[in-house]
């Protein structure tokens, strides 16, 4: 692919995707929300994008109920997908799993303890965190677990680490709810971290996008496949709803990270510029193509900012 602008392509490209809530036999979540059918308009949507992602983090609620027939269809699709992509996956546990189903659904093992795993990604380390308390919703990190976070820490990895994890370390202005439900004790987890090879947090359990920074580091928290939270509800303490549903791309460069949201449902078109373009900007040299896309008086403008009157 040409280089349009003054960045080189990024080093990789992760596709950070949380809370599919998905269930077993076709059950409605309250009634009303297919989660199925929102994980697979994400993938339909995630097969699109190009260049593909070279790894799926999926940051907790994989499963509603923990059943162990939704960890398995959870594998029939998204496995394939990811597969067609050549995309690594990295599951994460969040407050809706159980971790005995969890490991044995997605990693045909029999365990309780902590599901906290290392993935490499062509020397981009992700680290799956556990931040889940067996019975409850909020999220709680144990003495062993931020051991053997600075154990691995202790290793920079070639191109740096993300570290994935359900429970968002930040403030939380507009849900005040989730506060009752956060992540405890977050200063202990600051502490390992500072003056590691961390440099993005991806997490999820809020049900919409918002950033932060914990530790000097950038903490993305993606939106919900299934249903998502309004952050400016009327007369709600929470009000959960139908729309704005997202995945969030990341695409890491040497020295930073870029994270964008993509909505489940893309909208009514009202513009477009055809893929045909592209054949024509690569036969320009970059100061001929510039000339074409920001003179407003190219042929190009003046064929595009036309406006009904």
């Amino acid at each position: 692919m040409k280089q349009l602008g003054q960045y080189s392509p990024p080093r990789h490209v992760i596709a950070h995707l949380s809370d599919p809530h998905l269930l077993a036999d076709g059950v409605l979540q309250y009634a009303a929300v297919d989660t199925e059918a929102g994980l697979r308009l994400a993938l339909d949507r995630l097969a699109a994008v190009d260049p593909p992602p070279q790894a799926l983090v999926f940051t907790g609620d994989l499963a509603d109920r923990a059943e162990p027939a939704a960890y398995a269809r959870l594998r029939e699709i998204v496995e394939p997908a990811a597969a067609t992509m050549g995309a690594q996956v990295v599951w994460v546990m969040g407050n809706h799993d159980e971790r005995s189903d969890y490991a044995l659904g997605l990693f045909d093992e029999a365990s309780d303890a902590p599901q906290d795993r290392v993935h490499e990604v062509e020397g981009l380390r992700i680290i799956s965190l556990d931040t889940s308390v067996p019975g409850y919703h909020h999220g709680e990190l144990s003495d062993n677990q931020l051991a053997w976070l600075g154990e691995v820490l202790s290793t920079p990895a070639e191109h740096g680490t993300l570290l994935a994890l359900h429970h968002p370390p930040i403030p939380l202005p507009l849900l005040r709810a989730a506060e009752l439900i956060e992540l405890l004790d977050q200063d202990r987890l600051a502490d390992v971290l500072e003056g590691s090879d961390v440099r993005g947090i991806l997490a999820g359990h809020l049900h919409f996008s918002t950033y932060s920074l914990f530790a000097g580091i950038p903490v993305s928290v993606a939106s919900a496949s299934c249903y998502t939270t309004d952050p400016a509800p009327a007369d709600r303490f929470v009000s959960g709803v139908g729309s704005g549903q997202a995945f969030t791309m990341v695409h890491a460069y040497a020295d930073r990270l870029v994270h964008t949201i993509v909505p489940l449902d893309p909208g009514a078109e009202v513009t477009a510029v055809g893929l045909d373009i592209m054949a024509a900007v690569e036969d320009l040299t970059p100061e001929e193509a510039r000339e074409l896309a920001s003179n407003k008086a190219s042929p190009f403008n003046a064929q595009h900012e036309v406006h009904e009157r």
